[in-house]
C-alpha cells in the first residue's frame, strides 16, 4: 500500500471504514437470525460497491446478505428490526442491495432482480412517490424521507429491466420527482441525484436550483446538516457528495467534495464507523448508525480518486 495512501485521511477513512462493515455487516443475521435493513441494507451495499473499488471482501462477509436479498419472496417473512415494521422502506433498501450485488458480481439470475422490482413497484403511492413517514418529514439514514426512498425506488427499478406495469411506475416516479421541492439539503441532493437517473426529463434549471442549495448550505466546517443554518451531520453531508459525484466535471466542484471528505474523515470513531445522524439530533441508535456508516462509506468511495 502506498505512502500516499496513508498520508490522506479521506482514503484512509475509507479503508478503515471498510474493516469496520466487514465485522459488522454478518454480525446483525447471525446474533439476531433475521436481516436488517441497516445491516443486510446500506451497510451491506456499501461493502459491495466497496468490492468493485478493488477491495479483498472475504466471501463469508457477505454470503448470507446475498443469499438473503436474491430471494426477495422470503423478504416479507422476515422479523424484522425490533420498533421497526415499514415494510416498504425494507423492500427499498434489500432491492437497492440487490442491485448493488448484481453491479459486482455477487448476484447473476436477473430474475430476482425482477421480482425485487415488482416488489418495490407494487409499494408506490398514487402520486408516484414511496411516501416514508409524515408528509414533510426529514429523512435519516435508516428511514430515507420520501425524495430520497423515491430516488433509491426509481434506481432499482430502472435497472430491473421489466416490463410494464414497471414502465408505468418509472414514469410516475419521474413525474414526482420532478415537482418535488428541494426544500432541504437532503431533498436537494436526492432530487439531483434522480436527475441523473432521467436525463431527457430533467431541466439544467431545475439540477442548478438543486446544485445552488447544495452550495449555499456547506459549513464552514466542510460537512452540510438537513438545512443550510444547521450544524453538519456525516448523513446529509454523505447524501450531498454522492449527489456531487454525479457532476463532478462542473467547475467548482471538487472543491465542494474535498471539503466535504476531510469534513467526513474528521469526524470518524475510532472503530471504523460514523456517529449516527439522527433526528433529533444526537440521539443513539445502533440502527441509524450502521445505516450512516454505510452511506458515508459510500460517498467516500464515490468520490475517491
Amino acid at each position: 500500500m502506498s505512502d500516499s495512501f496513508h498520508r490522506d485521511p479521506t482514503t484512509a477513512a475509507e479503508a478503515r471504514a471498510v474493516e469496520f462493515l466487514k465485522r459488522e455487516v454478518p454480525a446483525w443475521s447471525k446474533d439476531n437470525g433475521c436481516f436488517s435493513c441497516h445491516n443486510n441494507g446500506d451497510a451491506a451495499r456499501a461493502l459491495y460497491a466497496a468490492t468493485r473499488k478493488g477491495y479483498r471482501i472475504p466471501a463469508r462477509v457477505l454470503a448470507d446478505t446475498t443469499s438473503w436479498v436474491t430471494q426477495p419472496n422470503r423478504w416479507d417473512q422476515n422479523k424484522g428490526d425490533p420498533g421497526f415494521n415499514d415494510k416498504r422502506l425494507a423492500n427499498v433498501q434489500f432491492a437497492a442491495s440487490l442491485l448493488a450485488a448484481f453491479e459486482a458480481g455477487y448476484a447473476t439470475d436477473r430474475r430476482s432482480l425482477q421480482e425485487a422490482g415488482r416488489k418495490v413497484a407494487s409499494d408506490q403511492d398514487a402520486d408516484g412517490a414511496w411516501q416514508i413517514g409524515l408528509p414533510n418529514t426529514l429523512g435519516s439514514p435508516a428511514t430515507y424521507g420520501t425524495p430520497l426512498a423515491t430516488y433509491m425506488a426509481l434506481k432499482t427499478l430502472k435497472h430491473a429491466g421489466m416490463p410494464r406495469p414497471s414502465s408505468e411506475a418509472i414514469l410516475k416516479a419521474e413525474g414526482w420527482l420532478r415537482q418535488a421541492q428541494p426544500n432541504n439539503v437532503l431533498a436537494a441532493a436526492a432530487l439531483l441525484l434522480a436527475s441523473t437517473l432521467d436525463p431527457n426529463g430533467s431541466s439544467p434549471r431545475r439540477q442548478e436550483e438543486c446544485l445552488n442549495l447544495i452550495r449555499l448550505a456547506q459549513t464552514q466546517e466542510g460537512g452540510w446538516g438537513p438545512y443550510a443554518d444547521a450544524p453538519p451531520e456525516p448523513f446529509d453531508t454523505a447524501v450531498a457528495l454522492l449527489a456531487l459525484a454525479e457532476l463532478r466535471h462542473a467547475p467548482g466542484i471538487n472543491e465542494l467534495i474535498q471539503r466535504g471528505r476531510i469534513f467526513l474523515a474528521a469526524q470518524q470513531n475510532i472503530d471504523g464507523g460514523w456517529p449516527a445522524t439522527t433526528r433529533p439530533p444526537r440521539g443513539d441508535s445502533y440502527a441509524q448508525r450502521l445505516s450512516t456508516t454505510g452511506w458515508v462509506t459510500l460517498s467516500l468511495l464515490a468520490t475517491g480518486r
